[in-house]
């Protein structure tokens, strides 16, 4: 049996003396793994990075069996990273994500198209990418099954004024409804809510909502680690909020636009 496929490298690990064992996230085969012969050689070390988008030959005798890869350099998005501290935390705890919640070998082509698009962010765009970020993690919770309900008010049905989340049924909560029981509830940032592709919703969004953001989508990804994977520490994610945190501490009120490039 054999395919070939694109796909982002999620992790390396060594396997004897001269393979390695790599982890990818493809387009139309989801997340897979394979022998890579003589990947600690010079030739492919560079190649075989993660969060480097590759070409991929995938072959085995049985479709169960762990195979071998051949791989090509498609395109080189892992060195852009190494000059970012911030940006490889945030590249990190995206290649971790994938590589502990999905299911082997189920496609997620459109999370494979919207890793891609933040990506790009993280090698170009210093300031948006946590927003775009926050997004990503709340698709991925949508592709693994435990996608919030953004669209109403769990209470009311009202479209308007959501500011909270329940933390059991992961549905909007609007502010008036909530205020009762505010202490218990999760607060919804506008940029994440309905409306969110509203430009508007993005352009005001600050950096504490951008943290309150991820705190959100945090405690719903825990929630599946804890019910899927209990011995698993998302440390690559840990590491990513100390970082914003850190770069956001001063001016948790200023507001997170594509202006703040120029």
């Amino acid at each position: 049996m054999q395919w070939n496929d694109s796909g982002l490298i999620l992790s390396i690990r060594k396997h004897g003396e001269n393979s390695v064992i790599i982890h990818a996230f493809t387009r139309e085969h989801g997340r897979c793994a394979g022998l890579v012969r003589g990947g600690v050689g010079r030739r492919l070390r560079g190649i075989l990075q993660p969060g480097n988008e590759v070409d991929l030959g995938w072959r085995s005798r049985l479709a169960e069996q762990l195979g071998t890869f051949t791989v090509e350099l498609r395109k080189s998005r892992a060195s852009g990273l190494f000059d970012s501290a911030d940006a490889l935390a945030g590249a990190s705890s995206a290649l971790a994500l994938l590589d502990i919640v999905l299911p082997e070998r189920e496609p997620h082509g459109a999370l494979y198209d919207a890793t891609l698009l933040l990506f790009d962010a993280l090698n170009d765009q210093s300031e948006i990418w946590p927003l775009l970020l926050a997004r990503w993690e709340l698709g991925l919770l949508s592709e693994i099954g435990y996608g919030l309900d953004l669209s109403h008010c769990a209470a009311t049905g009202m479209t308007t004024d959501l500011v909270y989340v329940s933390p059991k049924s992961g549905r909007a909560v609007s502010a008036g409804a909530g205020s009762p029981y505010r202490e218990k509830l999760l607060r919804l940032p506008a940029f994440l809510g309905a409306r969110s592709i509203d430009p508007d919703a993005a352009e005001e969004a600050t950096s504490a909502d951008i943290l309150g953001g991820l705190e959100l989508t945090g405690y719903f990804i825990g929630k599946f680690i804890s019910e899927h994977h209990p011995r698993v520490q998302l440390s690559a994610r840990e590491r990513m909020l100390a970082a914003l945190r850190r770069r956001h501490a001063p001016d948790s009120g200023k507001k997170i636009t594509e202006n703040d490039e120029a």
